[in-house]
């Protein structure tokens, strides 16, 4: 069912608030925050200090991973109220790998609408200065600390074609490297730290000439990590199966016809029509 996401009705605002740089503050966020009657906040402190800079008094509510959950009744009641809710988390963008996803998909399924206002997020500033192929990309956010559940994960991405978006803390970026290295092999990256802050630095290059230099940097992390590019050798596999190795990876079926007439020097038809047979036996 669709919405008409503004017509006046109680809703949630999805708010984003800068990552480091205040004047990335738009207009229209202040004007929000202004506005809404109660702000469900990632930390109360944070949301405090960024509401002092703008000379603004609001309710807050903190909202985090742990409580998430049980603020679906307190927002509900807002709302039923009549109310205009906001939701915001320390810095960046919610929900992108931040709280707001369990708050936002209740209120969708309770009726209400949820408003989402464009604003800073690290991994758009980190993608588009890395010299490295914007699209199509996978954002994947933090990977798991633990080192086997982790190299687990990056198995399971290594034949992702496109490029590939984490974030990372400072402490754990020595391990994840050396973990990327060992199993997607020594990748073409990025990383930049201090996104919009005055010490902002971006390292480019393979995953063992940025590893020496990156294992005293301060700051959080995004990495961006070239897709697979090796060509593997089709010729002994059947239509089908070349077809379903990108279904695999998550491409659907016509993107994977596409790319399988590309590497094999055929009309797209004329693979569309071979997977037909190869599939009625």
């Amino acid at each position: 069912m669709s919405q008409k996401s503004y017509d006046g009705t109680p809703t949630l605002y999805l708010i984003p608030t800068p990552i480091g740089n205040m004047d990335d503050l738009t207009y229209r966020t202040v004007k929000t925050l202004e506005s809404v009657d109660v702000l469900f906040c990632e930390d109360t402190r944070e949301t405090g200090l960024l509401l002092n800079y703008l000379g603004i008094k609001k309710k807050m509510i903190a909202n985090h991973e742990h409580n998430e959950e049980k603020n679906h009744q307190k927002i509900l009641e807002y709302l039923q109220d009549g109310k205009m809710v906001g939701l915001v988390s320390d810095r960046g963008t919610p929900v992108i790998s931040d709280p707001g996803y369990e708050l936002a998909r209740f209120v969708i399924a309770s009726g209400y609408h949820v408003v989402a206002l464009p604003g800073a997020t690290a991994l758009v500033p980190a993608l588009i200065t890395s010299g490295i192929a914007p699209m199509p990309f996978l954002f994947y956010g933090f990977l798991n600390s633990k080192t086997s559940k982790k190299e687990k994960e990056l198995s399971s991405l290594k034949s992702e074609r496109a490029t590939l978006i984490f974030y990372e803390a400072p402490h754990r970026i020595e391990e994840t490297l050396t973990c990327m290295q060992k199993i997607l092999g020594n990748r073409q990256i990025s990383i930049s730290r201090e996104i919009t802050k005055k010490y902002e630095e971006v390292y480019r290059g393979t995953i063992s000439e940025i590893l020496p230099q990156i294992m005293d940097a301060k700051g959080e992390m995004v990495i961006i990590v070239e897709g697979n590019k090796e060509k593997f050798d089709f010729s002994s596999l059947s239509l089908k199966e070349h077809i379903n190795i990108y279904l695999k990876e998550g491409m659907n079926k016509m993107d994977a016809m596409k790319q399988v007439a590309k590497e094999r020097g055929m009309k797209k038809n004329e693979v569309y029509q071979e997977y037909l047979k190869q599939e009625d036996h």
